[in-house]
């Protein structure tokens, strides 16, 4: 196949999303546009050009990255932008169309796709997780001292909600944002992730590192929310500061 038709291989034949009601879009501000779904997508495809980011892999996950892809380009014609192939870039995220900047997130039972113009936001990011335990190794790998600190008090005065997850989350939707904007990633240990306990506000900040100048990115602004048993956190950059 060339590189703009169309995969013929079928996604979980007869497969349905079950039907909900709207998640995402409590997150988002105006101008940017989301598509979503609860489960994958039957008849979903992929143009050739991105079967190479699922190559060898098994139908579940081809399903999912299918569905995933449909509902980017679903999100993109909202943007009056036209259907086209959205293959993996150098860190396996979706290539925007020029002049576009996206996010896309997957999770048991929940994929969803945000994008929005350039000339509205510098970046954006979102991650959807299970609003479950997370694993304590990987909550001392991704975290400061100063986060640890904050999410044992939160986790005691709201347990329903799961604050280590919330905040690897939170890392996962500022990956997004700050690596297409500034080239690189610092790292999770520079940053310094502010939630607040009544939420759905939260700011996400990169620290300074070695190098004198400021840090790559900066602060994030962004929300999160608790859902239908997910946990789903968006970071935005918008491209011109607000009045005042």
């Amino acid at each position: 196949m060339v590189a703009g038709t169309r995969s013929a291989w079928p996604i979980l034949d007869g497969a349905r999303a079950p039907a909900g009601p709207p998640v995402i879009e409590e997150l988002l501000p105006l101008g940017v546009e989301h598509a979503e779904a609860f489960g994958d997508l039957a008849g979903a495809w992929l143009y050739a050009v991105e079967e190479s980011a699922v190559a060898g892999a098994g139908p579940e996950r081809r399903a999912e990255f299918a569905t995933a892809r449909h509902l980017a380009r679903r999100a993109l014609s909202r943007l009056e932008v036209a259907w086209a192939p959205l293959p993996a870039g150098p860190r396996r995220a979706p290539q925007w169309p020029a002049g576009v900047v996206g996010s896309i997130t997957h999770c048991a039972g929940y994929r969803v796709a945000v994008v929005a113009r350039r000339t509205e936001f510098a970046a954006l990011g979102v991650d959807a997780e299970p609003n479950e335990p997370l694993p304590v190794t990987v909550l001392r790998r991704i975290a400061t001292e100063r986060e640890l600190a904050r999410v044992a008090d939160l986790l005691v005065r709201r347990p329903e909600v799961r604050w280590d997850r919330l905040l690897f989350s939170v890392k996962e939707s500022l990956y997004k944002a700050c690596t297409p904007l500034a080239g690189q990633w610092p790292g999770y240990d520079r940053t310094d992730i502010v939630l607040d306990a009544a939420g759905p506000a939260l700011t996400a900040r990169l620290l300074p590192g070695p190098r004198p100048g400021p840090p790559p990115c900066g602060t994030f602004e962004g929300r999160w929310l608790v859902r239908r048993g997910l946990l789903l956190t968006a970071v935005l950059r918008p491209a011109r500061p607000a009045p005042g």
